[in-house]
């Protein structure tokens, strides 16, 4: 849906260059101080500055990997705990919009909307192959290019929620743009996560020391609510193997021809350990 037909969606977002509020003008959003932004086709709309990292961004390639591969439901796990701590979370707390920061093609996002259905939420990615996806995964989604690092294009406490699933997270944007009482719920991968892959594949390993720097990055600005780890043993065959290799930071540093001759290596299918973290955190 287009962002503009989305009102909780509209009222929420800001002008990334001043600041202001933004108003639907026809095929394009502005603001008073004369700054406009074309809505995209497929409805999203860029609210990228002139300095974005732009070069970060997951390719198409990376997109149509991982929408395969969540589209297959291996990891629903994850998305269903993080609803239920979400909706558990909120259920007497603040008006706004649910935020995910990284939100690639939208995925968890719909998902917590689906336990959400008073909310509506804003897709927040610099990949517009992501957006493009997230526009259609579901009817109260928003999708908005932006560079988490240069500040997010939100207006002050008009978040009930922001989701951060395997992704770079601006603590102090993130707090600047949850309502008081609002919560930040993180995804995070244990060490042990996908840990029949990562020597045989040469995929990115987890830092063992992953939580503790979670807390220390969060202790400042938020109080933690609720942990739980969603667990499973997932059986993947090749195609999905190569999906899931294809779809995440790895794709960037592996040769396609070693992968795909590693891959051939593999039990088909083979298992795969699923394991990460859930986190709730309110903000103080």
């Amino acid at each position: 849906m287009k962002i503009t037909e989305i009102p909780q969606v509209l009222s929420a977002l800001r002008c990334p260059h001043c600041g202001e509020p933004l108003a639907a003008d026809g095929a394009t959003v502005r603001c008073i101080s004369g700054h406009a932004f074309d809505l995209a086709r497929q409805g999203y709309v860029s609210l990228l500055r002139g300095d974005a990292r732009t070069g970060t961004a997951d390719t198409s390639a990376m997109i149509e990997a991982r929408d395969a591969f969540l589209s297959a439901g291996h990891y629903a796990p994850i998305a269903e705990e993080a609803a239920r701590m979400l909706a558990s979370a909120i259920a007497e707390g603040p008006d706004g919009v649910i935020v995910e920061v990284g939100a690639g093609t939208g995925y968890y996002l719909a998902v917590a909307l689906d336990a959400l259905p008073a909310h509506a939420g804003v897709a927040l990615d610099i990949s517009k192959p992501a957006l493009r996806r997230a526009v259609r995964s579901h009817d109260r989604i928003g999708a908005v290019a932006c560079d988490v690092w240069s500040g997010l294009p939100l207006a002050t406490g008009s978040a009930a929620a922001v989701l951060d699933v395997f992704s770079p997270r601006n603590v102090d944007e993130m707090a600047r743009v949850l309502a008081p009482g609002g919560v930040l719920l993180v995804v995070t991968p244990n060490a042990g996560h996908l840990r029949e892959l990562i020597g045989a594949l040469g995929l990115l390993s987890v830092d063992d020391r992953k939580p503790e720097r979670l807390d220390a990055q969060l202790s400042a600005q938020f109080s933690l609510l609720e942990t739980t780890e969603a667990a499973r043993t997932m059986e993947l065959t090749h195609a999905e193997v190569a999906a899931l290799a294809g779809m995440g930071p790895s794709a960037w540093h592996t040769d396609a021809d070693a992968l795909a001759a590693a891959i051939a290596s593999l039990p088909d299918p083979a298992p795969v350990t699923l394991t990460v973290t859930v986190s709730a955190y309110r903000a103080l």
